[in-house]
């Protein structure tokens, strides 16, 4: 039977559990659990991060652990009890821990590792504190070492900041939110900015000397030496070195490794160096030889110096290699660091290039016990302390010093009767009172141990040396009284043995009779002369003479007169012996009582730390003649005593007032001093006013705090002693000190009178005086006394010194114990109230107001549970009464003001700001219902009332701003809404009452709203964006604070009953973005609102088109804040997509009259909803350009169309242009601007400043908008649309004339004329991609698009970009449409292909002449249509002969705007599909391939190939295919009688067929002829081969003569490429005429058709490769576009490179391809994309032959679809030129429907195979007039890899008509050169004339602009230029063939019968001025 628990009720899972039995609960190692219930070894619960799965689990896998329960019952919550420490830990460890792993998949390395580092610690850490061994000490360190990391990660992880104290987390109730703000702030700060160090250390470590004369033992010597004063800061570190240059000890760090401690800061700057002397331990001179002497000397060897400065900026231990400078004039020796400091080290040798000191300096900062703690190792492993010379900048109390230092300065000696200089040496001795020498205790330097003596250096020859050694003398306090020190002369002879021979000595006593030490400073020393051998054993002989030569008697002239003496200098560090005698007679008063007012007097003048250091002693001596002589001494004694109180503020001394808080405490002894403290006291006091010098009653004043503690200590002592007598004598004496005290405090002074700076002084003294009167006085008295003292102050204050002060004296006295009791707060909290609220109101010294305030109510929090309840309530409405009002001033006068500039005023200013929010949030927090009422009642009518509110809505909406609080404080916030909730619910009552019906008042209403709706919009309460965890925490104290502030809106607004329209629209937007906070209940709450809102509207106006317009501007604005997420988007979908799954909203409507429109306005909102989130979802940051753009021209059009927001449809035409500028899609920017520009006119209209356009006329505006457009399509390099903008702007200056504009406006269309010209253009590749499935955004999803590619970009790598710009998406391996389980799948599809571009500007195209760099421009530019290609197989496939059944789909799409526009990509508006059938292909595969050759021949002949390798190659493909049986396979398919029969329709096609078949024959021969004349001879063996293959090739098609009609027709090669122009199809000529035409079976097919491995056999991919002569490879046989290989995704073959058909070049050059396919594509037949492009395009004939043609009719082969894009114009296509048929409305549809269907073939004119250029000529001479018409196939622009070769055509306007010569066809040179003269005006007209208007379907010359879709592609801009005259360009001689040396003519291709006449109706004169073209509609553009 279950059980519910009693005491297991938290565990923690020790091993995993996978719950496998009925009701098993899977548990996870680690896991902590809630136990409910118990049954025989089970348990019941639940696991704590998911609460809402329960179930069973074994008892044995749980550990259980103590634990509190809360709420017992069914809602328990259970806190383990256990260090709070280690709860913070579990639970952070645990959020840490999921974030981790996100680091890791975010790719954050760094943060990663850092992280799991600082876990894995905690992790150890928390052992040590489980296991609970550890001290008390050990247990604080851990738990600090804890909450610092949890404080970084939490930092780090951008966290919350957690408020601690005494390292637990603190709960927010149950402290002040006073406290809790200085705890916040407190831990911000410190993570903000650590405090600076003011002690510093520096390490050094000596690693080695580095130098190439060693060879001898080193001494080093380091100290740190003050620049400025020229005077060493430290003693000396000594280091000895061996002969190598090493430590001599290396096993002993400590004697290589020292501490320089306590460095000031003051001390760190760039003239304190790091100085290094260098001895050598050897013989005198370095380079004497070993045996001249054994005796060692120490000599000098050189000097380094470093600044401390350098070091400041090293963190690490940085190595430093000392540069080591030898001294060569040892005279110079005691200066060399000085000389170096001063940069005069020219003076001295560098030891060696690579030698120096190598040292490890580092800087530690703080004190010396922090060091000890962070720095372990240093100090474990051994360092020695090198204390600073004198004390530190701080002494210590304990500090215990004995130290002499003596610096041996210089000496003065005497020859003594030698020749040469002495050698001298010093050895210095420390001997005791009784001549014993004292052991170890001469030191050279730290590191060393002391030794029993001391050598000096050795300076060579010198009489007067200077050594300037410091020697450090270490003798304990008892020794010093009679030791003195000895220095003992030697000369060392350099001589002999190199003995040293003593010569003299000098002596000096360590103290003085009187019992001074020997005073700080130079001493002249007696040399006193001994004998060499004289014994100084007895030194009491000696001592017994004088010693300085400034002691000496005035009648000893014998050894004044010496010129010997000795200079040493001597500092004393004592903290125990003083040299100050007047020190020494103050405390020995006794023994000259005589002396007592001297002594006192000279006090004052005694050095402080002579003061300190026998503070007690001193102390005693004033008490002790206090005592005695007080009425003698009294004044003095207590001046004195003054004066040594206030030497202890100094801060080098603070640390000594413990020491006399201890002297008071337990060695004071003066019970009667008080009367005479007393006394003199207030005589000070008394006399203030009247005192004309204050200085020194201020001075008493400052020590009081002390004067007091004696007084009150005396008076204890004397209570103990008496047992209480003259209690009242002395509360009288008090009394009487407080009204002396009260007077002069009373006293209205200005602010610079010395009283008030008494008054001042006194103040800030006053608070300390609080505690030592407690110990007497009771708790009310002393605040009885507070009161009346701070009351006596006078009101009207003058100073304001005097303010602050007084306020900060009310500041400790709130913060005094006095305060804290409650029984004295309530007598002190009126005068506090009253002060604060005098400040408040003026705005001044409101930092200390703040303090004041937010300790008065952070006591109040801890009585609240307490007896003290109702005091507690008392004092809030006090507080309420007084300072609510002002405190709500204040912040809003705070938050108002600019803040201020510099980074600590701001800082200082935002504290402020925060601290008076803590406040107002701790007083509201204490207020009860009562306060409430009270508060509402007091106010004496409705205004104030208002206001009240007005100003108490405001505050908590500053309250509520992001930057109140720092963005880690939402412990803060969350107090802080909770407030506001509670406060806002008491006042939505009295806002009910009295401001509603009659008295309604909208602004008090409106301000309440707009709170309310930003208080739920707040970031900190979205508890959806939190973990879990915190989620969990902040809904069991505060529950969800937004659904509570939802209820009460909607509860107000039902109370508000008709004045509900006050309300709308403005209460739309806010009430709206409350809605799209993703809480169900507070959806559900707020949604009837809007009906509501709805409903009002209707009856006020009879719409909501009110509520629509400002629903619709909201949600915009609302969706670019980022509001709304994922969740949306399937409520939107739903059937009331904005509302989410609540009916109420859509049935309220629907029962409404006007329903309609209600559902209207939800759909329109739904699709605007759906727009704005992709948009949002878009505009993330690391989202792609192209997904921005999509989204942002959706949303733009929608704007538009749907909901016509002009200013919206602006702002994103704006973002969008950003967008495209920012992605460097120029023209594509320039188009979007032109939507902006377009909607202006050329107006005086002024313009509002809008955007970032300032204000200014619509013209200007306008002009602005042209300018940057032009700029733009230039850097587009799309020129033709810059240039119509130019003469657009051109016309206004002109009209303005503003000449100088105009001059620049004609300059720059000059040169973007130039730029066409001169600059290339890359070709686009075009992409059509669907988008299928639900995942993708709603602009894309289930839509098939058309994207212009970036520059260079192919089809793999296009591929690549959409997969990387959706990650998730799937490639489609096909090409067919999908079906509708992928358009409703969860998922995404690609599917991408490439198209080839259809373009609609044919004129230019089609004109001969026109260069390519203009045809580039038309080619790509305003393409509405693209088209691709799919091969299958109808039918039975044949597998002997595939192309019996091969069919082709071609399919046309249509787009909803041209391409390039205002973005890369448009949706497809139609899909139009054809099939091709096997023969029409076959039809089209020959023709491109003729076509081909003509184009290579025609190159090849005007010597525009480089070398003849291509026409080879191609040659050589065609021939060799045809030989193999390529041609035969269409034979067998198509010639066999059973195909004939049963297709008795294709009999035309057929004839085509068998004609396209002889004809490449021809232009076989044709091609051979010109290969012969100019192949190379090492190719001569493959030209012959290609010969005989060729007659082999006839043979095979049955060819013995050509057939009369190919004879009969020279091959025409009118624009530089010969093809056939048959002359049964009249409309092929003219480009008009392919519209009247009906739609065929079949479309235009390409040349080369590619498909897929798998559709073609090998065997008939190879009969195909033979008939087209390309490859061998199935892969190059077709180039159908794309196929189902090439089309997706995963194409694992590329396009063949002689594509002709629509497939783009991004479909070529497959990796794969075999290498004779690779060289086939490089050398072989190019590519459309990849020849010059005037090579492959035909010249249209001339009017001529197009009349010829109209006359024949149109019962002739289909022709070409002038729409078609340039490739596809390469294969003639045959039925796809019909598309626009309908559309163009032609007129000869209906008459020649019929007669195409099976059109004869014509018969062809004989022609004379002799007839030579001139016969050409005369027989047709107007043969050379161009027509703008159309051509059958448009140009190509070349590759931009090739270089660009320019076709007969193009570099020629002179064209010969005629076709009596194969050779004048070819070569346009030869027609001019072989006439011998130049062609006249009349047989070239100057420009090309417009199409005959008498012509069916025709375009009418009257008009200057072609047919074209209406209001879509723009007009060429070249449409204006038509009727231009141009001047006639004689042909360069340079083009010229000469005629004898051309080949064999080709036979001329059929043609048309010419009319007799070729002159045109309408056509215009050329010498008639241009009429100027009125200025362009931009939206042409």
């Amino acid at each position: 039977m279950w059980i519910p628990t009693e005491h297991e009720k938290y565990g923690v899972v020790l091993a995993s559990f996978r719950g496998t039995v009925q009701h098993g609960l899977p548990l996870e190692i680690g896991d902590t659990v809630q136990i409910l219930e118990k049954c025989e070894g089970w348990f019941r619960g639940f696991i704590l991060k998911n609460p809402n799965v329960k179930g069973i689990f074994p008892s044995s896998y749980i550990h259980l652990k103590n634990a509190h329960v809360k709420n017992k019952g069914q809602f328990e919550t259970v806190i383990p009890v256990e260090d709070s420490v280690i709860t913070e830990m579990t639970s952070t460890l645990r959020d840490w821990g999921a974030m981790w792993k996100q680091l890791y998949v975010k790719n954050e390395g760094d943060l990663f590792h850092r992280l799991w580092h600082v876990m894995n610690e905690i992790l150890d850490l928390r052992r040590q504190v489980l296991v609970g061994s550890l001290t008390h000490d050990r247990m604080r360190d851990v738990k600090q070492h804890i909450t610092a990391r949890l404080d970084w990660g939490n930092e780090q992880l951008c966290l919350d900041l957690v408020p601690r104290r005494e390292f637990s987390m603190v709960d927010p109730d149950e402290i002040s939110v006073t406290e809790l703000y200085r705890l916040m702030e407190h831990r911000h700060r410190k993570k903000e900015t650590p405090a600076p160090a003011s002690t510093h250390h520096l390490f050094v470590h000596v690693k080695s000397l580095m130098s190439a004369n060693l060879g001898e033992e080193l001494e080093v010597f380091f100290h740190i030496y003050d620049g400025r004063e020229n005077r060493p800061l430290s003693e000396r570190f000594f280091v000895k070195l061996n002969k190598s240059g090493l430590p001599k000890s290396p096993e002993k760090t400590e004697r290589q490794c020292t501490l320089f401690v306590d460095l000031g800061s003051s001390d760190l700057r760039k003239d304190v160096y790091i100085v290094v002397h260098i001895i050598r331990i050897g013989r005198m001179g370095a380079g004497e030889k070993k045996n001249l002497c054994s005796v060692q000397y120490r000599r000098p060897f050189g000097c380094a110096v470093i600044s401390i400065a350098d070091l400041l900026t090293a963190d690490s231990k940085d190595d430093h290699l000392l540069k080591v400078y030898a001294c060569n004039t040892e005279s110079e020796w005691h200066q060399i660091h000085e000389n170096l400091i001063k940069k005069a080290n020219s003076r001295y040798n560098l030891s060696g290039s690579n030698s120096g000191l190598a040292v490890a300096l580092q800087l530690l900062h703080g004190d010396i016990e922090q060091l000890r703690r962070e720095y372990m190792v240093l100090f474990t492993r051994g360092v020695s302390i090198t204390r600073k010379l004198g004390f530190s900048d701080v002494i210590m109390p304990g500090e215990m010093r004995n130290d002499l230092y003596i610096t041996l300065e210089k000496g003065e000696f005497e020859k003594g009767g030698k020749s040469v200089a002495r050698n001298v040496e010093i050895t210095v001795y420390v001997l005791d009172i009784d001549g014993q020498v004292l052991k170890s205790h001469v030191a050279a330097g730290a590191g060393e141990p002391g030794a029993d003596e001391y050598h000096s250096l050795v300076l060579y020859h010198n009489n007067s040396p200077r050594w300037a050694e410091h020697i450090k003398l270490p003798i304990p306090v008892d020794m010093f009284r009679g030791s003195h020190v000895r220095f003992e002369f030697r000369h060392c002879s350099t001589k002999d043995k190199g003995e040293k021979k003593l010569f003299g000595y000098s002596f000096v006593p360590l103290m003085q009779e009187d019992g001074r030490t020997l005073p700080d400073g130079n001493h002249e020393l007696i040399i006193h002369k001994c004998e060499e051998n004289t014994s100084l054993a007895e030194c009491s002989r000696y001592l017994k003479q004088p010693f300085s030569k400034a002691n000496l008697p005035s009648n000893n002239q014998t050894l004044k007169g010496t010129k010997e003496s000795f200079w040493i200098t001597s500092f004393l560090c004592s903290t125990k012996l003083t040299q100050n005698g007047d020190m020494l007679d103050l405390l020995k008063w006794r023994a000259h009582p005589e002396r007592i007012n001297d002594s006192l007097s000279k006090l004052k003048e005694i050095d402080g730390s002579e003061i300190v250091k026998f503070l007690q002693d001193t102390l005693d001596t004033l008490f002790g003649i206090l005592d005695e002589s007080s009425q003698r001494y009294g004044l003095k004694v207590f001046d004195s005593l003054v004066h040594i109180i206030n030497l202890l503020q100094d801060s080098k001394f603070q640390h000594f007032k413990p020491v006399m808080d201890t002297y008071i405490e337990s060695h004071f002894a003066g019970a009667l001093s008080y009367r005479d403290l007393i006394k003199v006291l207030k005589w000070y006091v008394d006399r203030i006013v009247d005192a004309e010098h204050q200085d020194h009653i201020q001075q008493v004043l400052k020590a009081s705090e002390y004067i007091f503690k004696y007084i009150i200590q005396s008076r204890r002592l004397f209570s103990l002693a008496t047992g209480g007598q003259n209690e009242e004598e002395f509360r009288v004496c008090i009394h009487e000190l407080f009204m002396s005290i009260r007077f002069f405090l009373s006293q209205e002074n200005k602010s610079t009178s010395p009283v008030a700076q008494t008054q001042a002084v006194f103040l800030r003294t006053f608070p300390a005086v609080y505690g030592e009167l407690l110990k007497i006085f009771t708790m009310r008295e002393v605040a009885g006394f507070v009161r009346e003292t701070l009351g006596s102050l006078p009101t009207a204050v003058h100073a304001d010194c005097l303010e602050a002060v007084r306020l900060q004296c009310i500041a400790k006295t709130v913060e005094s114990q006095l305060y804290i009791n409650p029984e004295s707060r309530c007598i002190l909290l009126p005068v506090v109230l009253q002060v604060l609220q005098a400040h408040m109101q003026e705005q001044r010294d409101l930092v200390m107001c703040a303090r004041i305030l937010t300790s008065m109510l952070s006591l109040i929090i801890k009585e609240e549970n307490s007896s003290a309840e109702p005091v507690v309530s008392e004092e809030v409405e006090l507080i309420v009464e007084s300072l609510l009002g002002d405190l709500m001033r204040t912040i809003l006068e705070i938050s108002n003001r600019p803040q201020p500039a510099g980074p600590t005023m701001r800082l200082q200013f935002q504290d402020v700001t925060g601290e008076f929010v803590a406040c107002l949030l701790a007083l509201l927090r204490q207020m009860s219902d009562r306060h409430y009422q009270q508060l509402l009642q007091a106010f004496s009518s409705k205004d104030n009332l208002r206001d009240f509110l007005l100003q108490i809505f405001t505050v908590f909406r500053i309250l509520i701003r992001p930057e109140m609080f720092p963005k880690d404080w939402t412990v803060m916030r969350l107090v802080t809404n909770n407030v506001i909730i509670t406060t806002v619910l008491y006042l939505s009552d009295a806002l009910r009452k009295n401001f509603l019906n009659d008295k309604f008042d909208y602004k008090v209403w409106d301000s309440y709203f707009y709170l309310s709706v930003i208080f739920i919009n707040q970031p900190c309460l979205q508890l959806e964006s939190f973990s879990p965890s915190k989620r969990k925490k902040i809904l069991e104290k505060y529950g969800d604070m937004r659904v509570m502030m939802g209820c009460e809106i909607f509860s107000m607004w039902q109370n508000l009953g008709e004045h509900k329209l006050n309300f709308i629209p403005a209460m739309i937007g806010p009430f709206l973005e409350v809605t799209l906070v993703p809480q169900p209940d507070l959806r559900n709450v707020m949604i009837p609102i809007f009906h509501d809102m709805m409903d009002w509207e209707q009856r006020r106006s009879g719409n909501f088109k009110q509520v629509e317009a400002k629903l619709i501007d909201k949600l915009d604005s609302l969706m670019s804040e980022g509001k709304g997420d994922e969740t949306y988007r399937e409520l939107f979908n739903s059937i009331i997509p904005l509302f989410g799954p609540y009916p109420s909203l859509l049935k309220k409507i629907e029962r409404e009259t006007w329903r309609e429109s209600g559902i209207s306005l939800i759909a329109t909102v739904t699709r605007l909803m759906e727009r704005l989130l992709d948009y949002r979802d878009c505009m993330k940051l690391g989202e792609v350009d192209g997904k921005k753009i999509g989204c942002t021209v959706s949303l733009l059009n929608f704007y538009k169309t749907e909901l016509n927001k002009e200013e919206m449809y602006i702002r994103y035409i704006h973002k969008l242009y950003d967008l495209h500028f920012k992605a460097q899609n120029y023209t594509e920017a320039s188009y979007t601007l032109l939507l902006y520009d377009e909607l202006l006119e050329w107006s005086d209209r002024p313009l509002r400043e809008f955007l970032n356009y300032p204000m200014q006329s619509e013209w200007q505006r306008k002009e602005y908008l042209h300018l940057t457009i032009v700029q733009n399509f230039d850097r587009g390099k799309c020129w033709e649309n810059g240039i119509i903008l130019c003469r657009e702007l051109a016309d206004q200056y002109e009209s303005y004339y503003d000449y100088r504009n105009l001059s620049k406006m004609r300059m720059m269309e000059a040169s973007l004329y130039d730029k066409i010209m001169d600059q290339q253009r890359l070709e686009p590749e075009f992409f059509r991609v669907g988008f299928y499935g639900k995942k993708f955004p709603f602009f894309l999803r289930n839509k098939e698009f058309v994207c212009r590619g970036h520059d260079y970009e192919r089809l793999e790598a296009f591929q690549q970009r959409m997969l990387n710009e959706f990650p998730h998406a799937i490639a489609m391996q096909h090409v067919n449409q999908p079906d509708q389980t992928i358009y409703q799948a969860d998922a995404q599809y690609l599917q991408i292909y490439a198209v080839t571009p259809i373009p609609e500007s044919q004129d230019v195209l089609q004109r001969d002449g026109v260069p390519d760099n203009i045809k580039s421009f038309y080619k790509f530019n305003h393409i509405w249509r693209f088209r691709y290609d799919r091969p299958f197989h109808k039918g039975t496939k044949d597998k002997e002969n595939e192309f019996k059944s091969l069919w082709v789909e071609r399919t046309t799409l249509t787009l909803v705007q041209s391409l390039p526009g205002i973005s890369r990509w448009f949706e497809v508006e139609k899909r139009e599909l054809v099939e091709v059938s096997p023969l029409e292909n076959a039809i089209e595969v020959i023709e491109n391939k003729n076509l081909q050759l003509r184009t290579l021949i025609t190159q090849c002949q005007s010597r525009q190939m480089q070398n003849i390798n291509p026409l080879t190659m191609c040659l050589n493909g065609v021939i060799d295919a045809a030989v193999n049986g390529g041609l035969a396979r269409y034979q067998e398919a198509f010639f066999v009688k059973d195909y004939i029969m049963n297709h008795p329709e294709d009999g035309d096609k057929i004839g085509r067929l068998r004609e396209l078949m002889f004809e490449q024959a021809h232009i076989l021969e044709y091609g051979l002829a010109v290969h012969e004349k100019y192949v190379p001879q090492d190719m001569r063996p493959l030209h012959k081969k290609l010969v005989d293959q060729f007659h082999l090739m006839k043979s095979s098609l049955g060819i013995q003569e050509f057939p009369a009609y190919v004879r009969a027709s020279p091959v025409h090669f009118t624009n530089g490429s010969p093809r056939t122009c048959r002359n049964s199809v009249p409309n092929i000529i003219s480009p008009d005429g392919g519209r009247g035409v009906a739609r065929r079976s079949f479309p235009s097919y390409p040349a080369v058709n590619r498909y897929s491995s798998s559709s073609l056999s090998s065997q008939a991919s190879n009969e195909v490769s033979n008939i087209t002569g390309q490859s061998e490879s199935s892969d190059e046989v077709f180039n159908m576009q794309p196929s189902p290989s090439t089309s997706s995704l995963s194409s694992n073959h590329s396009a063949s490179p002689n594509v002709t058909s629509s497939a783009p070049s991004s479909a070529r050059g497959s990796p794969q391809m075999a290498e004779k396919h690779k060289h086939s594509r490089e050398n072989a037949c190019l590519s459309p994309r990849e020849r010059p492009v005037s090579a492959i395009f035909p010249n249209p004939l001339d009017p001529a032959q197009r009349a010829a043609a109209h006359q024949i009719g149109d019962t002739t082969l289909p022709r070409s679809d002038p729409n078609l894009s340039a490739p596809d114009k390469v294969r003639a296509t045959f039925s796809s030129w019909s598309l626009d048929s309908v559309k163009m409305g032609a007129p000869s549809i209906s008459d020649s429907l019929g007669k195409l269907l099976c059109p004869p073939v014509p018969p062809r004119p004989p022609y004379s195979a002799g007839s030579s250029a001139k016969n050409m000529r005369s027989q047709s001479p107007v043969s050379a007039s161009r027509s703008p018409q159309k051509t059958t196939v448009p140009p190509f622009t070349p590759s931009p890899t090739e270089c660009q070769s320019t076709s007969l055509v193009s570099s020629s306007p002179v064209l010969s008509g005629s076709y009596s010569s194969g050779i004048s066809s070819l070569s346009r040179c030869s027609v001019s050169e072989a006439s011998g003269t130049e062609l006249n005006a009349g047989d070239h007209p100057l420009y090309p004339l417009p199409p005959p208007s008498t012509m069916p379907n025709s375009v009418s010359s009257s008009s200057d602009e072609p047919i074209r879709r209406e209001n879509k592609t723009p007009p060429p801009y070249s449409v204006y230029e038509r009727n231009n005259p141009r001047r006639p360009v004689p042909l360069p001689h340079s083009l010229s063939i000469p005629p004898q040396a051309d080949p064999p003519a080709l036979p001329p291709k059929p043609h048309q019968l010419r009319t007799g006449s070729m002159k045109l109706d309408g056509t215009s004169d050329p010498r008639v001025p241009r009429p100027r073209p009125l200025p362009r509609k931009v939206s042409q553009l």
